[in-house]
């Protein structure tokens, strides 16, 4: 079954989930995991597509869009809007989109980012409960 841990961050700003969201894919990547991260927005999208270049020093996540269908096939991460990848080989989902994506069942584990603003906890509570009434594991950590 699915686990679910959910990020709670305490700094109130996109940038530090997108960030973050870049993160946990790293870690995951070492450890020969494949991730899809389930951006809000195709501005998101276009911006975690940069961060994965640049967000630390000597590190670089082979990634592509989901929409891209020119990009090379094999990259560990890939970044998306609600868009479900077509083949099965994904293990990490980590959603930063406010709703839990109708694909989630599809992944071995859940990332869900929750920012500090008040819309963004809210959500944040409505994906905890939805998980939780379906009886996921749930794991929380603040950051």
């Amino acid at each position: 079954m699915t686990r679910v841990d959910f990020y709670i961050l305490d700094q109130p700003t996109k940038e530090a989930r997108l960030t973050l969201a870049c993160r946990i894919a790293e870690k995951a990547v070492q450890s020969d995991h494949e991730v899809l991260i389930n951006a809000e927005s195709d501005p998101d999208c276009a911006r975690l597509d940069e961060l994965l270049w640049t967000f630390s020093q000597g590190s670089f996540l082979p990634h592509r869009l989901l929409t891209d269908s020119t990009a090379s096939e094999g990259e560990p991460v890939l970044i998306g809007s609600g868009q479900e990848p077509e083949d099965g080989r994904w293990d990490l989902l980590i959603n930063l989109a406010p709703d839990v994506p109708d694909f989630f069942g599809r992944f071995g584990r859940v990332a869900e980012l929750v920012g500090a603003e008040e819309d963004a906890r809210a959500a944040g509570r409505e994906r905890f409960r939805y998980y939780r009434d379906r009886g996921y594991e749930l794991r929380t950590h603040h950051v």
